[in-house]
């Protein structure tokens, strides 16, 4: 079986890649030159554990290709998947001109039927926007080729993205016609004989499916961010009340840790772009208005903390940050919450050293060289007056405070993950803060 994906980023490159692990043959396409030589040579644009070997493997093996000629790449494939970005606009929209350029292409080249499949995450009716823009290509050249159309939104966790792909917890496969369904059905015959459950479903059903599942996390995050808030207040600890409601089936245990605010290339923009389609369709998501304006209030919570302890000017004040990126084992600084803390510190005067395993390069193009990056986290350490804990990278869990209280000039800790043990600290003589304890 032969497929195009088209887009070479985070969700295109991995599609294309664990579909090639699995025996059908890929071709990824992208307009960017330098990267698709790239990828030829191994260099990954994107960092994603595993990735890399992954790629390196099967493009050895012939079994994924890259190109920038999308014409003659999709010629005799099956399927043709648009996994290009849809960046969000001012007003919180997907911006759907990448995403509906591909399908024209795709209608001005194609010469056989195919499956057009729209895994970018879009909003609902994007898949009939596609059908629209593939016909009239079609009708422009006098053609009668027959094709269909596919919803198949992802569910890929930044640094699981392999795990996660070829062992789904579920595949959403949004489809208008029993013919349409059978080349799905075909493509996804690996994952279907592992016993991994492929719900089908009409198209606007899958396109809903993407954007209810991320809002519903991002809620639980902003719940009990709110949570968190307010056990400081009342004199909670949240991290037993974390605990007391996590061990409700009906509520799980995932999702229910606060922190500095969720960041990422998919809750804000597609939180963004539900309460967008909502209102361009009359109606109101109160809730998801809410966990946005929660979110982006938490992402300032570390620095109210800040503040309270040292006083709002922090001029002449050096503050250690250790983690840069949304997440762990990533290197993805879309909607960072530590932009907005760094920034913040630096707009009151401080001075700030930071150091992430993976993100610092891809940080650079957000902060510039308005702070200093550190050979590794001690190195941060040396002369501040305050370490931040940001991002929950794992080299971070277990420090040597004995070691850190010597770098230190100052021994404060603000914990924006609550990884550390309040008790451990304080016992050492260090003033400790983190999120709703």
């Amino acid at each position: 079986m032969k497929i195009a994906v088209v887009g070479t980023g985070y969700v295109g490159l991995v599609t294309g890649t664990c579909f090639a692990e699995v025996g059908i043959e890929v071709t990824c396409i992208d307009i960017d030159e330098k990267k698709i030589e790239g990828l030829k040579e191994g260099i990954m644009p994107i960092y994603e554990p595993g990735l890399e070997t992954m790629v390196t493997k099967n493009y050895e093996k012939g079994r994924l290709n890259f190109s920038t000629n999308l014409a003659e790449s999709i010629q005799d494939c099956e399927a043709a998947f648009i996994a290009v970005g849809t960046p969000p606009g001012e007003d919180g929209s997907a911006d759907l001109q990448y995403v509906l350029a591909v399908a024209t292409e795709i209608g001005k080249n194609m010469s056989d039927y195919m499956v057009v499949v729209t895994k970018s995450t879009v909003p609902v009716g994007t898949a009939q926007k596609v059908k629209g823009a593939v016909q009239a290509a079609l009708d422009s050249r006098g053609s009668t080729l027959e094709f269909d159309i596919a919803s198949n939104p992802e569910f890929l966790k930044e640094g699981a993205a392999i795990q996660d792909f070829l062992k789904p917890d579920r595949i959403v496969v949004g489809v208008e016609s029993d013919r349409a369904e059978g080349t799905m059905k075909k493509l996804y015959k690996p994952f279907l004989l592992n016993g991994h459950p492929t719900i089908f479903m009409d198209v606007p059903s899958a396109e809903m499916t993407k954007y209810a599942a991320n809002s519903m996390l991002a809620t639980k995050i902003s719940f009990m961010n709110d949570i968190a808030n307010l056990c400081e207040i009342m004199g909670a600890n949240v991290n037993m009340v974390r605990k007391g409601i996590g061990s409700d089936n009906r509520i799980g245990n995932k999702f229910i840790y606060p922190g500095v605010g969720y960041g990422g290339s998919c809750f804000p923009k597609d939180v963004k772009a539900l309460i967008k389609t909502a209102e361009e369709n009359g109606y109101s998501m109160s809730v998801l208005k809410a966990v946005e304006d929660v979110n982006e209030r938490q992402k300032s919570v570390m620095v109210d903390k800040i503040e309270s302890h040292f006083g709002k000017d922090l001029a002449g004040l050096t503050f250690a940050v250790w983690g840069l990126s949304f997440k762990p084992k990533t290197d993805d600084m879309r909607e960072a919450p530590s932009i907005v803390i760094i920034n913040s510190l630096l707009e009151a005067g401080a001075k700030v050293k930071a150091y992430d395993p993976i993100a610092m390069e891809e940080a650079r193009h957000d902060l510039k060289d308005t702070i200093t990056y550190s050979k590794d986290g001690y190195d941060a350490l040396i002369d501040a007056d305050a370490l931040l804990l940001v991002t929950e990278w794992p080299e971070f869990r277990i420090p040597n405070f004995e070691v850190m209280e010597r770098l230190m000039n100052q021994k404060v800790v603000f914990d924006g993950r609550n990884i550390y043990d309040k008790g451990e600290l304080t016992s050492l003589g260090f003033d400790y803060y983190g999120i709703g304890i």
